[in-house]
């Protein structure tokens, strides 16, 4: 008898082929009925799940008796209850590294746009308001030469520090829970603290996981140390930053201009950002371009095969359990 797999998002069509020749597969539609009720009904005989984007935990894995596995297609996993899991010795993987320079890609791109005032000029143009040469209101601040901050020296923050360094000359300083000596080599990079950083950067860039460490990180006391011309950037998660202080700054103009790709409430609707013509809104979109998704999919297909097939999968979130 096949094993049980539960797809509980979007995958590409190759990969669901591939597990319907060896798995019995169960997909959770999201528009007919309550998704927890589908999940906790084809749980209760699963013996793996994939997917990404959905809240996965005790209330709607307490059925799941049989569940070895649940491949994330992702990196980030903060919406999965890790200590259950833990308890009930269910393996969670991720999909890492394969979507860092994507991810880099697109918060240099924040960062680009934010500061040339790229969104605004564009509905300025459109809207027939190019009659003259274009004024003060207008100007961007310039990118060459500036002091880049990282907050969070991962793989994906050492990728934004090389853009940073290689690209546009800028002085790389970065803020994390201790040194990272293996990445910041090469790119003069300075390890500092937070306040520091903050204080001295022109571009903040926020790349960390989302932790007890690092939730509510940045609010209205970190934003007041920045700088008035200063461009903020986060493409981690929403819950890093106080979205209301972020707001303020922003309607004040205590800050020139934010990027943003995440936020502390997805999708985003009805947001006072969306009235703001110095902060870009992104529908967290980091990852997201075919050929990376693509790898993340297969990448979280081998994970699931691994698990079901009595092997360690290569990316365990919890390796500790045995």
């Amino acid at each position: 008898m096949k094993q049980k797999v539960v797809v509980f998002s979007q995958i590409p069509p190759e990969i669901q082929a591939k597990l319907e020749q060896q798995y019995n597969v169960v997909y959770i539609q999201p528009k007919p009925g309550d998704v927890n009720q589908q999940i906790l009904q084809h749980a209760q005989d699963a013996d793996g799940m994939i997917g990404a984007g959905r809240l996965l935990n005790r209330n709607n894995l307490e059925t799941a008796t049989k569940l070895k596995i649940i491949s994330s297609v992702s990196v980030g996993y903060d919406n999965y209850d890790l200590e259950y899991l833990n308890e009930k010795k269910i393996y969670l993987t991720h999909t890492p590294h394969v979507l860092t320079e994507t991810t880099a890609d697109l918060a240099f791109t924040l960062l680009m746009a934010a500061a040339r005032k790229v969104t605004y000029l564009d509905q300025w143009t459109k809207q027939g308001q190019w009659q003259r040469t274009a004024s003060e209101t207008q100007f961007g601040v310039d990118i060459f030469g500036k002091t880049l901050g990282i907050i969070g020296l991962g793989h994906i923050g050492a990728a934004i520090a090389r853009r940073g360094f290689h690209g546009f000359n800028m002085n790389v300083l970065y803020h994390n829970r201790r040194e990272k000596l293996e990445l910041a080599q090469g790119l003069n990079a300075e390890y500092c603290d937070l306040k520091s950083l903050l204080q001295r950067s022109d571009f903040v860039v926020v790349a960390v996981d989302l932790n007890a460490d690092s939730k509510a990180l940045v609010g209205a006391e970190e934003l007041a140390l920045m700088q008035r011309h200063a461009v903020f950037v986060n493409i981690s998660r929403g819950s890093v930053v106080d979205e209301q202080a972020l707001i303020q700054a922003l309607k004040n103009r205590q800050i020139f201009a934010a990027g943003l790709d995440v936020y502390q409430k997805e999708p985003l609707q009805e947001s006072e950002l969306f009235k703001l013509d110095n902060v870009i809104t992104l529908p967290h979109v980091g990852s997201a371009t075919a050929q990376t998704r693509q790898r993340m999919a297969e990448l979280a297909y081998h994970n699931l095969v691994d698990a079901l097939q009595g092997r360690v999968p290569r990316y365990v979130v919890n390796p500790h359990f045995k």
